[in-house]
């Protein structure tokens, strides 16, 4: 059964909740979210659709400016821009639609220094869209920002982090090769080279 629809637009606050829990008191969430982050499936992109799909639209409308002023409403903004896209439209060129802007905001919070005193699992996500993008120099970024991050946390979340710095070394490796990623072809209307189908039927795949 999918969740109603809430009474009033979800506020920033309730996409950290729903995302992070715990997770920015903390420095990271006390409960196992990687079902939630990684796993997708159909009742998750029903249950995102259903409590955030009108924000989402409105962020890849451009709306929710707002938000960009602070670092966790900022962070809320990044989430309806890059990781709820992909859930509510899995499979459609407007899965990526919030891509562009959403790098937008995370370059400029780096530059300014937004995230520096943010929770690591925050920061994991503001660094996300870097994972996303498909440009060699944004991935080189995310590597050297998962790599700090990696560094400078404490020993209990360092194998956490680690697993972050390895997809985030993946993605920079197959932008390094092909440009883009192979595997969003199909929905953006791409044609393969004959080098993209032979690693798509081996090579390491991602949600999305």
């Amino acid at each position: 059964m999918n969740t109603p629809a809430p009474s009033h637009p979800p506020s920033a606050q309730d996409v950290i909740d729903f995302w992070l829990g715990d997770g920015l008191e903390r420095g990271w969430c006390s409960d196992d979210r990687d079902d939630l982050w990684f796993a997708g499936g159909p009742k998750l992109d029903a249950t995102i659709r259903d409590r955030f799909g009108a924000r989402v639209e409105q962020a890849l409308d451009g709306g929710l400016g707002a938000w960009e002023a602070q670092v966790e409403t900022r962070l809320a903004l990044v989430l309806l821009l890059d990781q709820f896209p992909r859930n509510i439209h899995r499979g459609q060129p407007r899965a990526f639609a919030g891509d562009a802007r959403a790098q937008q905001l995370v370059q400029a919070a780096l530059a300014s220094g937004m995230d520096r005193d943010m929770a690591p699992v925050g920061r994991v996500f503001l660094y996300m869209p870097l994972v996303h993008a498909e440009n060699l120099a944004l991935q080189d970024e995310a590597v050297a920002r998962f790599q700090q991050l990696h560094d400078s946390s404490e020993a209990a979340l360092r194998e956490k982090l680690a697993r972050n710095l390895h997809f985030a070394r993946l993605h920079r490796d197959i932008v390094l090769r092909f440009g883009r990623f192979p595997h969003r072809n199909a929905a953006l209307g791409r044609e393969s080279t004959d080098e993209e189908r032979t690693f798509l039927k081996d090579g390491p795949r991602f949600g999305q």
